[in-house]
């Protein structure tokens, strides 16, 4: 999925904040983002509205195009 991500930002970095996470880390930080997100399973997504309001998390190998439509729902 690194591929799909890196094309993700190329194409959208103009409009959103993109990044890529190690959950897997020790870093405290990365920790406390997986337990607020919830995530359990790698790959996962995790979509927030600008004023970091949640909105999506999308679990999986999924097609560019699902992550394509949960970026234009961001507020």
């Amino acid at each position: 999925m690194r591929p799909v991500v890196d094309g993700l930002v190329k194409k959208y970095s103009d409009r959103y904040d993109i990044r890529i996470l190690n959950t897997s880390s020790r870093d405290p930080k990365m920790m406390t983002l997986a337990q607020t997100y919830r995530i359990q399973y790698v790959p996962s997504f995790v979509f927030v509205n600008a004023d970091n309001s949640f909105s999506a998390l999308v679990v999986g190998a999924v097609p560019v195009s699902q992550l394509e439509q949960e970026l234009a729902k961001l507020a």
